[in-house]
């Protein structure tokens, strides 16, 4: 079967690199659209965190497919979510400590969500989600953390990267390694081989 390589609508490296890891033919090209006003105005009309993870998603997803109507375009994104609350990346390392400091003690989701279209039209969707409890670590710690890490964890929702020394930060985690890492890549990967896309 002779299909074009998947399109990801994201200059995401770890998204890249997982999706090329698990064998698959892709490449990559951000879809410009304003996430932190879509994210407040779902916000502002009451929308629950899973709602937001895959509304950005289809944006990102349509805007591309509109542009590629032959290509099969994958759109995704990762919110997180603490009690209602949701947490984009932080913007300054000030803003960082501020979401940690909520973090702290208290268990939080995070939510991945993928979208595919093709022909400018949904073929498929999911949102994953994983549950982790960071610990109640010092304010010390917190700012060695923030020292060391800032330049890294600046591109992470909640200012923190499980596969670097955030994971240090946690006491407990719950869901798929792979949406706390920003995408469902398991069903993913299951739907691929149902549409005969991937080889099984």
């Amino acid at each position: 079967m002779n299909v074009s390589p998947l399109l990801l609508a994201s200059a995401s490296q770890t998204r890249i690199d997982m999706l090329r890891a698990a064998g698959l033919e892709i490449r990559a090209e951000p879809a410009r659209i304003d996430e932190d006003q879509v994210r407040r105005a779902l916000e502002a009309e009451g929308a629950h965190s899973r709602d937001v993870a895959d509304a950005l998603a289809e944006m990102k997803a349509a805007k591309l497919s509109d542009r590629y109507p032959e290509t099969l375009v994958l759109g995704a994104d990762q919110v997180l979510d603490l009690k209602g609350q949701i947490y984009a990346k932080p913007e300054s390392p000030d803003e960082a400590r501020d979401q940690l400091r909520a973090l702290r003690g208290q268990t939080h989701k995070l939510l991945s969500a993928a979208v595919l279209y093709q022909g400018g039209k949904p073929q498929w969707r999911h949102v994953g989600e994983a549950r982790l409890t960071m610990r109640d670590f010092s304010d010390s710690y917190l700012e060695d953390y923030l020292a060391r890490n800032w330049e890294s964890i600046r591109h992470s929702v909640g200012g923190y990267r499980l596969e670097e020394e955030g994971v240090r930060l946690f006491s407990s985690i719950s869901g798929d390694h792979f949406t706390i890492l920003g995408l469902p890549l398991l069903p993913l990967l299951s739907y691929l081989v149902q549409r005969g896309i991937i080889a099984a």
